[in-house]
């Protein structure tokens, strides 16, 4: 992959966007990622800020609460749980289901996609656009690397090569799309690497990541050390009660 070229935010780039939402949460005790509440929103809250600028939005999940408002497409992944490849071709086929039916313009040639579990994904909008080149046929586009993993599930990527991707995979996987790597659809790709010195793409895979990311949301506050011990967790539909919990508990167990 190539490094990505240091260039400024650009406001050329008209993108649709897929939010992912469909894991299980075995690392969270099963409580649905969108609905847990990190800095008085929740995380799909978060990744429908990050995705505001985008022409159409779909979440694929089970059954995401939408905040009111809000005009999002909502799909689920087939099979359901069949992993984030599947996912995006479900958000996908939904996104040009709408733009079919609108039948006004052509769609986006971009597609933002983001994990539903990334809360600083609009901090991560900007450098990504910044790194695509809508002018070079053969740039597919961008994806965030930290600390030398590369997070393909907050990259920014032509829809026609997303399209062309899916399509390899799902002719060399036996069970079509379901449970095939991200790692063999970015394969497909020639994308721009975009270091992530921030720290922007950090997920929620468990309690202690949230807790992680809270105190550094507000580290630079004098609540810092209230917060570094008293975590509050919360699930939006009420699957989990809110709860207070000391930063050394592991309640969601391991994977």
């Amino acid at each position: 992959m190539a490094p990505a070229r240091a260039t400024s935010a650009r406001d050329d780039v008209r993108h649709d966007a897929v939010i992912l939402a469909g894991g299980r949460a075995t690392r969270l005790g099963g409580v649905p990622k969108p609905t847990v509440v990190l800095d008085g929103a929740s995380l799909l809250d978060h990744a429908l800020a990050a995705a505001r600028d985008a022409d159409r939005t779909v979440v694929v999940g089970p059954d995401p609460v939408v905040p009111p408002g809000r005009d999002v497409l909502v799909t689920r992944e087939d099979p359901p749980f069949g992993g984030p490849v599947a996912g995006l071709d479900a958000g996908l086929r939904a996104l040009d289901a709408a733009a079919a039916r609108a039948a006004r313009q052509d769609p986006p040639p971009w597609v933002l996609v983001l994990a539903v579990d990334v809360p600083r994904a609009g901090d991560a909008v900007p450098l990504l656009r910044a790194a695509v080149d809508p002018t070079d046929p053969d740039h597919d586009g961008a994806y965030l690397v930290r600390e030398g993993h590369a997070q393909w599930l907050v990259g920014l990527y032509r829809r026609d090569a997303l399209r062309r991707a899916l399509a390899e995979v799902a002719v060399s996987g036996a069970d079509g799309l379901a449970g095939v790597p991200v790692r063999r659809l970015v394969a497909e790709l020639t994308c721009a690497e975009v270091p992530d010195d921030d720290g922007v793409s950090a997920d929620v895979d468990t309690w202690d990541d949230l807790r992680r990311l809270t105190v550094g949301l507000h580290a630079a506050s004098d609540t810092t050390s209230h917060t570094a011990s008293h975590t509050v967790v919360a699930a939006r539909d009420g699957t989990e009660p809110a709860t207070t919990r000391p930063p050394t508990d592991r309640p969601g167990g391991h994977r």
